[in-house]
């Protein structure tokens, strides 16, 4: 079940550094734990042993952005990758290139539709819903709703259908 082999120990550090170099933005634990074990490129254990070891080692930074925490590789992981990246295969290059760029259009579909929702008080939630492209927010609609379960749909519908909702209200709003 453990791995003792130094060598594989330390591909898979360099796979992980090829990983965070190659997405260039910063990931969440959830987000490179899935991607890794959708790929299985490693389990579960060693992938959260070697984030840390990393992160200890300087060459990943764990940091805090808005509300949540994301790893991003460092410049001395950024060197540490480039001296080393001989060491991977091109046949596991292509591979992670591949699987990379197919996960990088989804998280950042996911980046540009956000829906979220706070409960303030007793029957009292406020839905956060925003489209986001290019760095410019196309749309940010705040909506008070009285139950937990109408702001999980609206957040739901909001995932699946942003970008036809957010055209009905525009043209909503320029018809005459």
């Amino acid at each position: 079940m453990f791995d003792n082999n130094t060598q594989r120990l330390a591909e898979h550090k360099l796979i992980l550094l090829y990983i965070f170099d190659k997405f260039s933005m910063p990931l969440t634990n959830t987000q490179i734990t899935q991607f890794v074990m959708e790929k299985d490129y490693m389990n579960y254990f060693l992938l959260q042993q070697f984030l840390g070891e990393l992160t200890d080692t300087g060459m990943l930074e764990y940091s805090k952005s808005n509300s949540s925490f994301f790893y991003v590789i460092t410049e001395k992981g950024q060197r540490t990758l480039q001296y080393f990246e001989n060491r991977l295969s091109n046949e596991l290059i292509d591979t992670l290139e591949e699987s990379i760029e197919e996960k990088k259009k989804i998280l950042l579909k996911e980046r540009q539709v956000t829906a979220s929702y706070k409960k303030q008080k007793e029957n009292d939630y406020i839905v956060d819903l925003k489209v986001i492209e290019n760095h410019i927010t196309l749309i940010d609609l705040k909506l008070n709703v009285v139950s937990n379960k109408h702001a999980k749909q609206i957040c739901d519908k909001w995932k699946k259908e942003a970008q036809n909702i957010y055209g009905q209200i525009i043209n909503l709003l320029i018809e005459s």
